[in-house]
């Protein structure tokens, strides 16, 4: 019959044909994984160091003009 080593060559190559369908979803996502990764430690880096300003992609902050005050008078 099979021996030990025979045994797991075959399910070497079974678990490799069977990866093969899944392999560019797993690197994909091994992409963005390390994306993450680097963009939190990028903003781990800014914040040990103050006076930078952070950037919040997509987000517009508007300043209100200290002289104008168009809110109710009481």
């Amino acid at each position: 019959m099979f021996g030990l080593s025979e045994l797991a060559i075959i399910l070497i190559v079974v678990a490799a044909v069977l990866a093969v369908k899944k392999l560019p979803e797993l690197t994909r996502s091994a992409g963005k994984s390390a994306r993450i990764l680097k963009s939190e430690a990028r903003a781990a880096r800014d914040a040990d160091e103050p006076g930078t300003p952070r950037v919040i992609q997509g987000e517009t902050v508007e300043r209100e003009d200290p002289g104008s005050n168009t809110g109710p008078r009481g």
